[in-house]
């Protein structure tokens, strides 16, 4: 998700949650992609409602439709949760919802309580931190009840954050929105927002079927915009790296933005940093060389001060430094004093997502989505193959591999194409003088190949069970042509591609593409949503981003943006039927308090326990009848997870289990 930026904001303001669409190429976006194939396979006959379900749900499912009806055929077996916006979390009947960790719970034995009224750096260094996002678990000793959970945090909202920063609170305008005004930051608030961004290593075991945080875990530690970090693979030390504070061109401070995430094969963190551009101020010295290139991501986008109160974060004195940041993050997290590297082989974008896989050949194969509208689908795979019986063999594959972006055609194939220089388009002749220029600027590389453009392409998820890979593309209310597979002049919910590559292997560079499911609500035609017609009122919804697939090979979808003006319902955890007679069926489990975003989610190797993060709760209500106005620390929509006047909502992880124990879902 995209923080709102700092200073005034409209709570209720779609255009901060799908970013504002850079791509200057005229490529055909994937809606027209799909409005063509479906066409040529003359498919497009009756209505356009009509033919828009009918194209969309991909063959398999539309021939198997009659059949669902009848008989459901679903791989998962729960109580559906009744669809809606309140203020508490709401879980499937039979299943216990309990809140692990919570922003500003202590992580060491030394760790300060939880203070609102007296934040600081220091503690917060030492505390969970805020908005977290992907969740990993990483079993120790092969066990599912004692692990290293490794948890994303994504940004900060000071309004949420922070007593006394809202001046003003605004809700004489449109209907269904609001504003607030905050107070101009300092250097205290500045660095308890740094200290809270980054990511969490924490062990964890379960006793007496609960989870619990082991404060004095050796591996436990925290990672902020402050941590010192290693720029390694082909860009490390090259020249548009390099600042004052590093003229080598190999060390950076911090990661920023962590959004969705993954876990290698050999047990480290990967960290994907998503909208840096947001961390930036101030102008370009006159006849910069970087202008081209920050213009394409957005930079600076303004949304926070850090760089009225650290130089790097200023263009005018630091030009070089967003280049430092838009990287995958890797962390060994049995090494708690290790250095988290940079792996500048997997290309800088606003990285959403780091799903991985070992391929038939033995490479692992990791896919990234760049979360903008119109911006693309990419995977890398390593030049090394993975050694399952040596770790250190594999601690360097990511610093070589090949990074390809996808061109989705109307034929229903899709094609991966190799960003490597020399290659095409990617000479001197348009910029590129090596590799390293091609990684720092790979959007522009990949304009130049021709990728098709897409709604925001978020987690991807490859599944080894069936040998496809998961798309989720949240949204994009950008785009404003018509067509049969998308008949809505703004496609506001989103909708999940299901990749089949070649022959099974994971590595190869070609493959076929078919959309599961186009999200909304069925009951509104023009819509043109297409869930199977099982899925009952409360199973749909909009908006895909986060998403998991079990050890069963089931798909779980998360949500961000669903809300009482949108769609009626909060975001949640849904279960995704993708084989057989059920295909397409999806239908909730778990439901967040207003104001919040789903990630997430993950579950544990024996499917006992499924880890899920609560992400700003309280961001909003002045669309929900049942608060009204906007949403800030002194009058909040809901004080989720504590429900104590004394203190602030929290950005949590959930552990969620069955009564009894047993497999979820």
């Amino acid at each position: 998700m995209t923080r709102k930026p700092s200073q005034t904001f409209r709570t209720s303001q779609l255009e901060a949650a799908d970013g504002p669409g850079r791509n200057p190429t005229d490529s055909r976006t994937m809606g027209e992609i799909i409005a063509a194939r479906f066409s040529r396979r003359g498919f497009l006959q009756g209505s356009l409602a009509t033919t828009a379900i009918a194209a969309t749900v991909g063959r398999t499912a539309f021939d198997a439709a009659p059949a669902a009806a009848q008989t459901s055929g679903s791989a998962f077996s729960f109580p559906e949760v009744t669809a809606g916006v309140d203020a508490d979390h709401h879980v499937a009947e039979g299943y216990d919802a309990d809140v692990l960790l919570r922003w500003g719970d202590p992580l060491f034995p030394d760790a300060p309580a939880f203070d609102p009224d007296n934040q600081s750096e220091q503690s917060q260094e030492r505390q969970f931190g805020y908005n977290n996002d992907f969740v990993g678990y990483i079993p120790i000793d092969g066990s599912s009840e004692h692990g290293i959970l490794v948890v994303n945090h994504e940004y900060t909202n000071e309004h949420l954050m922070f007593p006394g920063v809202v001046t003003k609170a605004d809700q004489e305008l449109a209907e269904g929105d609001a504003e607030l005004s905050i107070a101009p930051a300092d250097a205290w608030r500045v660095g308890v927002e740094m200290a809270a961004h980054g990511g969490t290593v924490v062990e964890i075991r379960k006793d007496s079927g609960k989870w619990q945080v082991v404060l004095d875990g050796a591996r436990n530690r925290r990672i902020t915009a402050r941590t010192p970090m290693e720029i390694t693979g082909p860009a490390a030390g090259h020249a548009r790296l390099q600042t004052a504070a590093d003229p080598a061109g190999t060390r950076v401070l911090g990661t920023v933005n962590n959004c969705a995430g993954g876990v290698t094969p050999w047990g480290t963190y990967i960290m994907a940093e998503e909208n840096f551009h947001g961390y930036f101020l101030g102008v370009l010295p006159e006849g910069q060389a970087e202008a081209g290139n920050y213009d394409r991501y957005g930079v600076p986008g303004g949304s926070y001060e850090w760089g009225n109160f650290e130089t790097r974060f200023d263009l005018a004195q630091e030009p070089n430094e967003p280049n430092r940041f838009g990287w995958i993050v890797e962390v060994d997290v049995e090494d708690p004093t290790s250095t988290p590297k940079k792996r500048t082989a997997l290309g800088r974008f606003k990285h959403e997502g780091a799903q991985n896989i070992v391929a038939p050949g033995g490479q692992v194969v990791m896919y990234l989505g760049d979360d903008e509208r119109f911006d693309y689908v990419y995977k890398f795979v390593t030049a090394g193959t993975y050694d399952e019986a040596d770790r250190a063999a594999n601690m360097d594959l990511l610093d070589d591999g090949t990074l390809y972006v996808a061109r989705f055609d109307e034929d229903g194939s899709v094609t991966w194409m190799p960003l490597t220089f020399g290659e095409g388009p990617l000479t001197a002749e348009n910029g590129f003088e090596s590799q390293a220029d091609v990684l720092i600027e790979t959007r522009r590389a990949a304009d130049l190949l021709g990728a098709t453009p897409m709604d925001r392409p978020e987690d991807i998820e490859p599944n080894g069970t069936n040998g496809r890979v998961y798309v989720m593309l949240t949204n994009n209310t950008k785009r404003d042509e018509a067509n049969a597979a998308n008949p809505r002049p703004e496609n506001a919910f989103g909708h999940i591609i299901e990749i089949a590559e070649e022959g099974g292997d994971f590595a190869a560079t070609t493959g076929t593409w078919e959309i599961l499911v186009q999200c909304g609500d069925p009951s509104i035609a023009e819509v043109g949503a297409t869930f199977s017609t099982e899925t009952t009122e409360n199973g749909w919804f909009g908006m895909p981003d986060n998403c998991a697939v079990d050890a069963d090979g089931r798909l779980w979808v998360t949500t961000d943006g669903n809300s009482a003006s949108a769609t009626g319902r909060t975001d949640g955890v849904w279960a995704v039927d993708t084989e057989g007679e059920a295909r397409g069926t999806s239908r909730l489990f778990y439901r967040v308090p207003v104001g919040a975003e789903m990630c997430g989610p993950q579950p544990t190797p024996d499917m006992a326990t499924f880890f899920v993060a609560v992400q700003h709760p309280g961001d909003g209500g002045d669309d929900w009848e049942g608060f009204g106005r906007p949403s800030y620390y002194e009058d909040l929509s809901t004080r989720w997870p504590d429900f104590d006047e004394a203190l602030p909502v929290r950005p949590s992880v959930v552990a969620i289990t069955k009564q009894g124990g047993g497999r979820i879902g």
